[in-house]
């Protein structure tokens, strides 16, 4: 078969105005980026305001293995299998990182016959955000520095300074540095840190902002740094949120693309799940509902992560009310959660499947605690044998929940029909969405009911400085605002390491702090790390660029 890139560079793209055409967007409401790529306008915002909204579909996953499992693959997939049954839908995706592209994951913009294009665009600058969001990030930490270097007329103490500058690529060196050496002109010396962009609060308030009001008023609410006082300073402080804002204006305005088959695609927003909230932007997925009877959105990672902060952070905020849910699962994946080794989970292992699909069965239970129903897609990879698949089939009977066979990577839309016929009959099934718990809770209290709930820990352990940061968020009154755990993507514990369906373990809240200007809290487990490395051989090996200027190497 085809390479992702090579499939993608054979593809005939459609003008994205004949793109817009087909969900009624007017040419005047397209920003053009090119050909193929256009930014939708906030005027047409306000002109489908009064359309009735479609129905919200969100594709989650079981915990994934390290190369991932076909999310965006499918959620591409079902889209383009909902034209084939003759549904007006759009789909509603994050944009990649360039960490994930150069390190160890690759692309994020589907793959095989179910991708968004232009791939290579897509994958790497796209329509400039991520470098955007980079940008305003880091002016208010030159902001915040020069302000302690003219004179810190308020008195920040270059020991509490919260903000962290970033970087839209796995770059371990920059973790932890020292900066303003080299004598009185070039600032105040001070310990700092590199976060990856997409895990800055810059990235998670730009996909959580209602409109460019919204955007500001949260910028200017970014706490940044405490005073030798101990008073909080928030970025309005330094007068750092206008700026800001400005290199954001094109950037809040989501993307309009395509699929393989030319059903159109926004795509705007990507924060990671595992270490920010992992769901695109608000603004995206409610022109997308507004535009189509059905939008198809993802979440990153498994349920435990992308989906549980779908459902209780942005819903919460954007008061959307999910339909269906639909959970990915592989063969791959449930072997790799019964203990077979990554390199190995493309060899038939009916032991070891056994073994791992408890896995999907805790995924299905959670899900179905938030009073959405739940249909699990089977994403068929070459490798899996027919008494794999069967065995899946059959253990989602024995749960009583909805399946199909989803093979959208060979096929395209037409291996996504039984899914999309599916996905439709449960969105017409009764839904009576809810959060999983009350923000009026403690923090404590609201971690311990994900950590016990969806997790499925028996305790969560707190170190000293977790118990600290609980003190100073909850005086600040951050302990009305949901909560956001960083938290590895390959277990439902702590530990990446522990497979399957863990039971009686327990977690450890190692830090918290508080995102502020996006409305919640970050609460940090395990290892994680806001700046990933690369791995011993990065995809970015592999990729290059040939006499004719094409891309190769990239998937």
């Amino acid at each position: 078969m085809l390479t992702d890139i090579e499939i993608a560079q054979q593809a005939k793209l459609l003008p994205i105005k004949e793109v817009a055409s087909q969900i009624g967007i007017d040419e005047d409401d397209l920003e053009f980026y090119g050909k193929y790529k256009a930014k939708l306008s906030d005027e047409l915002a306000e002109k489908v305001s009064g359309n009735k909204d479609g129905k919200l579909i969100l594709v989650t996953a079981i915990n994934p293995t390290p190369a991932g499992e076909g999310k965006t693959t499918t959620s591409v997939g079902l889209g383009q299998a909902m034209a084939k049954i003759g549904k007006k839908a759009i789909i509603a995706l994050r944009e990649p990182s360039l960490g994930p592209v150069f390190g160890i994951k690759g692309g994020a913009a589907g793959g095989g016959y179910a991708q968004v294009l232009p791939m290579e665009d897509i994958n790497l600058h796209f329509t400039g955000d991520m470098h955007a969001i980079t940008a305003a990030n880091n002016l208010c930490c030159a902001m915040l520095d020069n302000h302690i270097q003219q004179g810190n007329v308020l008195g920040i103490d270059p020991r509490r300074i919260l903000f962290k500058r970033c970087l839209d690529m796995n770059d371990r060196a920059l973790r932890n540095i020292v900066i303003g050496m080299g004598g009185k002109v070039n600032g105040v010396p001070r310990e700092d840190h590199f976060i990856i962009t997409v895990a800055s609060e810059v990235m998670a308030i730009l996909c959580l902002a209602d409109d460019i009001n919204d955007l500001k008023k949260r910028l200017g609410n970014i706490l940044i740094a405490y005073t030798y006082s101990g008073e909080p300073v928030y970025a309005k402080d330094i007068k750092a949120e206008g700026a800001m804002t400005a290199l954001l204006k094109d950037a809040i305005k989501p993307n309009l693309v395509q699929t393989l088959e030319g059903t159109p695609a926004i795509m705007h927003g990507g924060p990671f799940a595992n270490i920010a909230h992992g769901c695109n932007s608000v603004r995206a997925t409610k022109l997308a509902l507004k535009l189509a009877d059905y939008c198809i959105t993802e979440a990153g990672f498994g349920s435990d992560l992308g989906a549980e902060k779908f459902l209780d952070i942005k819903c919460r905020y954007a008061k959307l009310n999910p339909s269906a849910i639909v959970i990915v699962a592989t063969c791959r994946a449930l072997k790799y959660n019964g203990g077979v080794p990554k390199a190995e989970v493309s060899n038939e292992n009916l032991e070891a499947l056994k073994k791992g699909i408890v896995n999907l069965g805790v995924h299905i239970d959670n899900m179905r605690k938030y009073n959405v129903p739940v249909i699990v897609a089977i994403n068929q990879f070459g490798t899996d044998s027919a008494e794999e698949l069967s065995f899946i089939e059959e253990y989602c009977k024995e749960k009583g929940a909805d399946f199909a066979l989803s093979n959208v990577f060979g096929k395209g839309g037409n291996g996504g029909v039984e899914l999309a016929q599916k996905v439709v009959e449960a969105c017409e099934k009764p839904s009576d969405f809810k959060p999983l718990y009350s923000t009026e809770l403690t923090i404590k209290e609201k971690i311990e009911s994900i950590a016990k709930n969806i997790y499925g820990a028996s305790k969560v352990n707190y170190t000293t400085a977790a118990e600290k940061a609980i003190v100073e968020i909850s005086a600040l009154g951050g302990d009305k605002l949901p909560v956001c755990i960083a938290k590895t993507q390959y277990s439902l514990t702590d530990n990446p390491s522990v497979l399957g369906a863990p039971k009686d373990f327990e977690i450890t809240v190692r830090n918290l702090s508080l995102s502020n200007g996006a409305g919640f809290v970050v609460v940090y487990t395990g290892d994680i790390m806001t700046m990933p490395g690369l791995p011993k051989v990065p995809a970015a090996n592999s990729i290059d660029v040939d006499e004719s200027g094409k891309i190769i190497g990239l998937y």
